[in-house]
């Protein structure tokens, strides 16, 4: 499984990944960091076969309307900090 961490997961997280063998990518290691746009971040996710992690819901619209990105885990957790 490869997975690229939206903005608001923690670099924890990938961190957490990687140590378990699996390819990760954190949003701020993508050219235009945390500026990225929700669709560049798509199709990079596609174009690549990566697993979008998000706690964004454009990202939910995006892949219910659009079919993009193709796989995606949106979090929902609330108000609480990334920590």
């Amino acid at each position: 499984m490869k997975v690229l961490c939206d903005v608001h997961i923690p670099y924890k997280l990938v961190r957490f990944f990687k140590e378990k063998g699996l390819e990760a990518v954190h949003v701020n290691e993508l050219p235009d960091k945390w500026f990225t746009k929700d669709h560049v971040i798509s199709r990079f996710a596609d174009d690549r076969g990566f697993t979008v992690i998000s706690k964004d819901v454009d990202f939910k619209n995006s892949h219910f309307l659009q079919n993009t990105p193709l796989r995606l885990i949106r979090v929902m957790l609330g108000n609480i900090p990334n920590k």
